[in-house]
């Protein structure tokens, strides 16, 4: 899926075209199907920033363990932001179809929740470019998480990685985009006729419920 092509969020600046059939459409794929980077020599350069978020799910004990610092392989949190940041500047190594950026910031941010027993892992990027660093930011999310994996996985093999996923952008021409919270999604305006398929229309029906009861 592309970031643009099957939702419409609140207050997002909708980009030419606009038809659902052109919105789906693939621009690391060229007409004969193959793979390309995108050609943005034209494009200007502009202020980018993206965040990303990851969860690391684990055990009570493990995550007392982390806090505590005391797991055997060392310090986890400050090892796990330091690969994310490491990552997010090699992504153009790690996912064939990015452009190498000159990322300006990069920050990792790693908040323990006691309740759940989770790591909720904040990375955002930032570059002055042709094209947008939401990949750099979720390249460093996810290797965060792998990591506070790769040091706690001796003390608990059910840890599971989860929810990566970008939270906002911004810059560019589609501007500013933020994941709204879950009773804000609302229907894509060209699903509308789908009679219950697919997963806008599913957001639709959410939406509905949520606002009966308003």
């Amino acid at each position: 899926m592309t970031s643009k092509s099957r939702e419409s969020w609140p207050g997002q600046p909708k980009a030419e075209p606009t038809s659902r059939k052109d919105r789906r459409k693939l621009s690391h794929v060229d007409r004969t199907g193959r793979p390309r980077m995108v050609d943005v020599s034209d494009k200007p350069s502009t202020a980018r920033r993206a965040t990303a978020e990851a969860t690391v799910k684990m055990d009570q004990e493990t995550l007392t363990l982390v806090i505590d610092d005391e797991v055997t392989k060392g310090d986890v949190l400050g090892v796990a932001e330091l690969a994310g940041i490491m990552a997010a500047k090699r992504t153009a190594e790690l996912i064939p179809l990015c452009h190498p950026l000159p990322l300006t910031e990069v920050k990792v941010e790693i908040r323990p929740d006691r309740k759940v027993g989770t790591l909720i892992i904040t990375a955002s990027a930032a570059t002055m470019g042709q094209t947008g660093v939401e990949m750099e930011a979720m390249t460093a999310a996810s290797v965060a998480a792998l990591t506070v994996y790769d040091m706690v996985k001796s003390a608990d093999r059910f840890v599971t990685v989860a929810n990566v996923r970008l939270l906002e952008k911004s810059g560019g021409r589609s501007g500013h985009w933020k994941r709204p919270a879950p009773n804000e999604v609302k229907a894509d305006p060209d699903t509308k006729g789908s009679k219950g398929k697919g997963r806008s229309a599913t957001r639709a029906r959410v939406s509905r419920k949520a606002g009966s009861r308003r």
